[in-house]
């Protein structure tokens, strides 16, 4: 089926990458859909994940690192590999170019990819050469001769220009006088600098790879010169050292993973979690405290490291005005304790979810995420399921004057609202009621968190029908 991935362009949502069979559909990159539609009525449209694309391709960058040590993210949807040096290892260009393409493909990833000279050349190649080009700095001008001048990495503009002035080639574009071009492109930019790509792209301007290093791991090794059976007398060594790289670098872990290599060369590891980033020494050697037992030492251990896994960026934060902090154990610091006894699954607590209704607004999850966070007075607690309630008189619009809950009459002394929230069409079912929520305080001083379900004549049941939903302090 023709599937297309859209974003939002400056006049509605645009075609942001297509399969195949959109494509061959004459579904085109950068068009708005409802044009597209037109061309392919049957053609398939999902939102396309920006963010999540790119946050994945910074990966690929690093995992492709297998073939060369200096990998770069190109664009939105390249990575450029400086191979030189290293192809002989992979038994020559054309063996590592079809290695790279198997490795892709086993991930689900298709790719287009060349070997040229300088990264001009392997871009232009790679988009707009044939399959698994492989250009020499002899042959770089022949190559780049019959593409189009939109291999260049110019923009839509610069090349709509060039194409009414007859240079639709890179070619034609090289055969122009040197001179007319730069004076018509001086005041240019790069990516609307004929010129300034063309030399990029033969090799007559340097553009370096400028790869950014991975993180450096987090780490702290314990060598032995003899084989031991505990590592009990280790770990908080290991958790100084680590904590001490974690405060350097202004960062707090949220895993550390314990590895223990024995004398006959089996491994085993132990993990640990935290609900919030920490780097305090004392408390983390305490979460191995119960589980260093169940490792078992063989003919003894002789290197022990320590690692800390998903690190998050912490401030330091003052308490106290004499610099002091507060006594008591933390809550994320009990938490820890009580998942290290009693195992992940055991320890939960509530967090909030982004939804309108009451019961869908928070949930009980081991996970300690951001979560949502609560804009409205909410009671402390709340019925499961609400309790409906017989109300004796109702305001049109408003508040009930008394009801009848669990056998007692209630009679409204002050209320405030109505508060109203809509059915999440998304996930209800069709004909479900909308809700007006109203805080109402009784003769007594309760206060309980009312709701009226529907409104007359709404055309999805009868008459409205009230419900307690929860018991303000």
């Amino acid at each position: 089926m023709p599937t297309a991935l859209v974003a939002d362009g400056p006049h509605g949502q645009v075609i942001h990458a297509t399969n195949r069979a959109a494509r061959l559909a004459g579904i085109a990159t950068g068009a708005r859909v409802v044009d597209m539609r037109a061309v392919c009525p049957e053609l398939r449209v999902e939102y396309a994940d920006l963010a999540g694309d790119a946050q994945a391709l910074k990966r690929l960058s690093l995992w492709a690192r297998r073939w060369c040590p200096w990998t770069v993210v190109d664009g939105a949807d390249g990575l450029i590999l400086e191979t030189t040096g290293s192809d002989h290892l992979m038994g020559g260009e054309a063996a590592m170019l079809t290695e790279m393409e198997a490795r892709l493909s086993t991930l689900g990833l298709s790719a287009r990819l060349a070997v040229a000279p300088t990264w001009g050349a392997a871009w232009a190649l790679a988009r707009f050469g044939p399959v698994r080009a492989i250009c020499t700095e002899e042959s770089c001008a022949a190559d780049l001769h019959a593409l189009p001048v939109a291999a260049l990495r110019l923009e839509a503009e610069t090349v709509l220009l060039l194409r009414r002035l007859g240079l639709k080639t890179i070619g034609q574009l090289a055969e122009v006088p040197r001179l007319s071009l730069t004076r018509r492109f001086a005041r240019s930019a790069l990516e609307m600098n004929p010129p300034m790509r063309l030399d990029q792209a033969m090799g007559r301007l340097a553009e370096p790879v400028a790869s950014v290093e991975a993180r450096a791991p987090i780490l702290a090794q314990a060598r032995l010169p003899e084989p031991i059976q505990d590592p009990t007398a280790y770990v908080p060594q290991l958790c100084e050292e680590v904590c001490a790289q974690l405060e350097h670098q202004g960062l707090g872990c949220r895993q550390l993973h314990l590895v223990v290599y024995r004398t006959d060369g089996e491994v085993r590891r132990l993990e640990v979690a935290t609900a919030a980033p920490s780097r305090e020494p004392v408390h983390l050697c305490r979460l191995f405290q119960d589980r260093l037992e169940r490792l078992d030492p063989g003919f003894g251990f002789d290197l022990i490291t320590l690692e800390a896994r998903r690190v998050e960026p912490i401030a330091t934060v003052q308490t106290q005005l004499g610099g002091g902090g507060e006594g008591g154990v933390p809550l994320s610091h009990l938490i820890d304790r009580l998942t290290a006894r009693l195992g992940p699954r055991a320890v939960k607590r509530p967090q909030l979810r982004e939804s309108h209704l009451p019961e869908r607004a928070a949930v009980w999850a081991a996970e300690q995420g951001a979560g949502a966070t609560a804009v409205q007075a909410r009671p402390i607690r709340l019925l499961h399921p609400p309790e409906e309630v017989r109300v004796l008189y109702a305001v049109p619009e408003g508040p009930p004057a008394q009801f009848v809950w669990r056998r007692q009459t209630h009679r409204v002394v002050r209320y405030a609202g109505p508060e109203r929230i809509a059915p999440e069409w998304w996930r209800d079912r069709p004909g479900t009621r909308l809700r007006d929520y109203f805080r109402i305080e009784d003769q007594a001083g309760g206060r309980y968190w009312l709701y009226r379900e529907g409104l007359h004549e709404d055309g999805r049941g009868g008459d409205p029908r009230w419900f307690v939903h929860g018991c303000f302090a």
